[in-house]
C-alpha cells in the first residue's frame, strides 16, 4: 500500500509540474528513439536481405568435382579426384528425393561476345547450360517469354533465356527480345525469355550476363568438350540443410563408389557465405547502433538527474513537512525514485512508438520490405528507462531523504 501511495504521489508530483515533467520524458523519449530505431531500421534492412538471399538462391547448396589445389602434406601430393560426369549428374537426379529440388547445370564460358546483326556485346558474357529446374535453383524470375520446356530441354532446341544486361546490350529499350535471334559461336539462338535486372552483389552481375541454354544444347555447341557440371539443389525448408546435405552425399558416394572410409570424391558446400557475411555486418550494426542509443541515454539521464536535482531544491519545504508528519527517509527516497521512473517510462514508451515508426521509415527508404515490430528492443527500450531513472533519480532522493525537517520548514 505504501509503495502504491508513493506511485500516485508521483503522479501527482508529475501532473503538478506538466511541463518540466514533458520535456524531461522528451529528453528520455529522443534516447530511447534513438535506440529503438536504429535498431528496428537495422531489423527490417535483415529481415529484406534475408528475403532478398532466398530469393537469390541463398538456401541452396552444391555438389561439385572436388577441387585440386595442387598442395603436399608431409610430403604426400594432394590426390585429384576424377570430375563428375554427365551419367553420375544424371543419376543423381533421378535418384534424389529429399527436401529440395535439384538441377543440373554446366559452366560453357564467361567471356563470350554474342552479337544481332550489327550489335555485339563486350566479351564477358556467360554461356550457361541448365535443365527447366535452373530458374527454381536460380532465384531467377523471368520478366518477359518462358522458361525451357520439355521438348527443348530433352532435345537440345536452339533457344535461350538472356539475362537483362545481354537484352540491353542487343535490343532497344521497350523492344520485345522473345523469337528474335542471337549468334553464339556462330549458331542462332532463338530468344524465349528474359530475366529481370538482378544487379551487381558484391562485384558480380549475377544473372544479368547469362545466355542460358538447355543443358543438352550446352553439351553440343561447347568447342572444347571438356564441360564439367555442378548439381545444386534449393532446399524448401532451411532447417533441413544438414539432412539434405548428408543424404546429397551419401547418394553421391554410391553413384561414383567412393571406398568406405575414403575421403568423399567430390565436393558438398553451402551457399550461404553471402548471408553469413551480410548477418556478420549487421551484427556489428547492431552493437554500433546500441552504443550510440546508449551514449544518448546516458546524456538524457544526466539531465534527468540535473532536473530531479532542482525539484527537490524546489520542495524542501514540502519533505520538511512530510518528514514532520511522520515520513521516513526510505518513503522520502521511493516517492522520488518512483517519480523519476513514472517520467522515464512515459518517455520511453514515447521513445518505443516514436523509435519503431522512425525506424520502419528509414528501412523503408532503403527499399526493405514490410513493418518491423522488435519486441526484444522494446523490452530492452522500457528496461534501460527503468534503469536511467533509478540512477538519475536516487541522488536526488538521497539527498531529499537526508535533508533536517526543521531547516527544511525554514527553507523559502
Amino acid at each position: 500500500m505504501i509503495i502504491l501511495e508513493n506511485i500516485r504521489e508521483g503522479i501527482k508530483a508529475v501532473q503538478t509540474n506538466t511541463l518540466r515533467s514533458v520535456l524531461t520524458a522528451m529528453i528520455i523519449a529522443i534516447g530511447i528513439t534513438s535506440l529503438v530505431g536504429i535498431l528496428t531500421a537495422i531489423e527490417g534492412i535483415q529481415a529484406s536481405i534475408n528475403n532478398s538471399l532466398s530469393d537469390l538462391g541463398a538456401n541452396t547448396f552444391d555438389v561439385r568435382t572436388k577441387r585440386y589445389d595442387n598442395r603436399r602434406s608431409s610430403g604426400v601430393e594432394e590426390k585429384r579426384y576424377p570430375a563428375i560426369n554427365y551419367r553420375e549428374a544424371r543419376r543423381f537426379l533421378d535418384l534424389y528425393n529429399s527436401y529440395g529440388t535439384p538441377s543440373l547445370t554446366t559452366w560453357v564460358t564467361g567471356v563470350a561476345e554474342l552479337s544481332r546483326g550489327s550489335k555485339v556485346t563486350n566479351p564477358n558474357m556467360r554461356i550457361v547450360g541448365g535443365d527447366a529446374n535452373i530458374l527454381v535453383v536460380e532465384g531467377g524470375e523471368l520478366s518477359q517469354g518462358r522458361n525451357f520446356s520439355q521438348i527443348e530441354a530433352q532435345n537440345g532446341a536452339n533457344v535461350v533465356i538472356i539475362g537483362d544486361e545481354v537484352y540491353s546490350n542487343l535490343f532497344e529499350k521497350n523492344e520485345n527480345p522473345v523469337n528474335q535471334f542471337i549468334t553464339a559461336y556462330g549458331i542462332r539462338f532463338r530468344v524465349i525469355g528474359v530475366l529481370e535486372k538482378q544487379g551487381n552483389i558484391g562485384g558480380d552481375s549475377g544473372l544479368d550476363r547469362y545466355f542460358l541454354v538447355p543443358l543438352e544444347t550446352a553439351r553440343r555447341v561447347d568447342p572444347r568438350r571438356n564441360l564439367q557440371y555442378t548439381i545444386t539443389v534449393a532446399i524448401n525448408d532451411p532447417t533441413q540443410m544438414e539432412y539434405a546435405m548428408g543424404q546429397a552425399t551419401g547418394l553421391m558416394r554410391s553413384i561414383r563408389k567412393d571406398p568406405l572410409g575414403e575421403p568423399d570424391s567430390f565436393d558438398v558446400a553451402r551457399n550461404q557465405s553471402l548471408a553469413e557475411s551480410l548477418e556478420e555486418i549487421t551484427g556489428y550494426l547492431r552493437m554500433g547502433g546500441f552504443g550510440i542509443g546508449f551514449i544518448t541515454l546516458l546524456g538524457a539521464s544526466i539531465g534527468l538527474m540535473n532536473i530531479m536535482l532542482v525539484s527537490v531544491t524546489e520542495r524542501t519545504r514540502e519533505i520538511g513537512v512530510r518528514k514532520a508528519l511522520g515520513a521516513s527517509p526510505t518513503k522520502i527516497r521511493q516517492q522520488f525514485l518512483i517519480e523519476a521512473i513514472v517520467i522515464t517510462q512515459m518517455g520511453g514508451i514515447g521513445g518505443i512508438i516514436l523509435g519503431i515508426l522512425v525506424g520502419n521509415l528509414i528501412a523503408k527508404l532503403l527499399d526493405a520490405d514490410g513493418f518491423v515490430i522488435p519486441w526484444f528492443w522494446m523490452m530492452v527500450g522500457l528496461l534501460i528507462g527503468m534503469f536511467v531513472g533509478i540512477l538519475s533519480g536516487y541522488l536526488p532522493a538521497y539527498k531529499a531523504s537526508k535533508l533536517d525537517p526543521i531547516e527544511s520548514l525554514r527553507f523559502e
